[in-house]
């Protein structure tokens, strides 16, 4: 049982962490993407769009978690989570191929996926 609340409790910090940063992404596009390690233009115009498309899919992925974790069945949020981390993999690889910082590669997507996988592992316990 204290497995599946440090399961639930690291998940439910990820699920809120991406949704401050999907939230961020809406409200100021260039300081997300900034965060994120890749910057954005000076016309900014063409890509705002696409920033906030991201900034919608980083709410409804944390949303997910919440609704997973009120639903109390460890297995499968710990699935998502597993499934999911896929996500933060690809935007370290997107970083590194668009020269961002490595500190933000490891710093930021690498450790949200060690910590996704993490807690997976946990929940699947």
């Amino acid at each position: 049982m204290l497995l599946t609340n440090i399961g639930y409790g690291l998940s439910g910090l990820l699920g809120l962490a991406i949704i401050v940063i999907g939230t961020r992404f809406l409200l100021s596009p260039r300081t997300a993407a900034a965060g994120f390690g890749i910057g954005i233009g000076q016309d900014g115009v063409s890509t705002d769009p696409y920033l906030s498309a991201k900034g919608v899919r980083d709410i409804a992925s944390g949303l997910v978690v919440f609704i997973l974790l009120a639903a109390g069945e460890p297995r499968l949020l710990g699935g998502f989570m597993l499934a999911a981390s896929i996500i933060p993999v690809g935007d370290a690889i997107i970083v590194l191929r668009r020269n961002g910082p490595k500190a933000t590669v490891y710093g930021v997507h690498v450790a949200t996926a060690a910590v996704m996988l993490a807690a997976a592992t946990i929940l699947f316990i």
